[in-house]
């Protein structure tokens, strides 16, 4: 499987990501700069946690507008697997592959934690390796990261199961209904703000965040 990450100006999480697809899990893995637009020939785009274009607008929006964003929302269309992170969250939602917002934390401030996240949903390839409600340790490190979206949004990603993991315990962005991660209704694109490349290799004393590239990447070798 080929897997492909975004790399924007200020993007610094593009590397951590590639040693897991690369390095962990032997994939096939491609750097690509924002300026480019040919993407084919690849299974997996991911758009790494940073901050691209210094987010000097709003997180992620001016990003929306790089040429791979245009390719990376036909890669989406064809029903590929697209993987947004922290940073990558918010330019998923710029873009409209995802709804809602990422604002400001609710009390304003930076948060560098680990946190503990509850599994909503298991039944795609995201979270398939993960058990029903199973509660997991993944690393936040934002300053926007509360997840906004009108009451009829809210409503929707609740009905179709499209919040797959949510904050367990204390909430500590004030993301509406606990929000940590969406998806799609097609469920092939995924925007999360905690950090699973960061609790991936043993060497940290956390694999939580592993289970979900294997279980990505146990989808994607079932479509084969």
């Amino acid at each position: 499987m080929k897997f492909g990450v975004i790399v924007f100006p200020g993007s610094n999480c593009d590397r951590d990501v590639a040693y897991i697809t690369r390095d962990l899990l032997h994939q096939p893995t491609r750097m690509i700069w924002h300026e480019e637009t040919d993407i084919s020939g690849l299974d997996t785009i991911i758009i790494p946690g940073g901050f691209s274009y210094g987010d000097y607008l709003r997180c992620g929006a001016i990003a929306r507008f790089s040429p791979v964003m245009q390719a990376t929302i036909a890669h989406a269309q064809q029903g590929k697997f697209v993987l947004g992170i922290c940073n990558g969250f918010q330019v998923l939602t710029e873009a409209g592959l995802l709804p809602g917002a990422l604002v400001r934390n609710r009390d304003l401030h930076f948060i560098c934690d680990r946190v503990p996240l509850r599994v909503e949903n298991n039944t795609l390839p995201w979270t398939q390796a993960y058990s029903p409600q199973q509660i997991i340790t993944l690393p936040i490190a934002h300053g926007e990261g509360s997840y906004y979206a009108d009451a009829e949004t809210l409503a929707e990603l609740e009905q179709h199961k499209q919040v797959l993991f949510r904050y367990h315990g204390d909430n500590p962005n004030g993301s509406l209904n606990h929000i940590a991660g969406i998806c799609n209704r097609q469920g092939n694109v995924l925007g999360m703000m905690p950090h699973p490349e960061r609790a991936a290799d043993p060497l940290l004393g956390n694999t939580d965040g592993l289970g979900l590239f294997q279980g990505l990447l146990a989808g994607l070798a079932a479509l084969v």
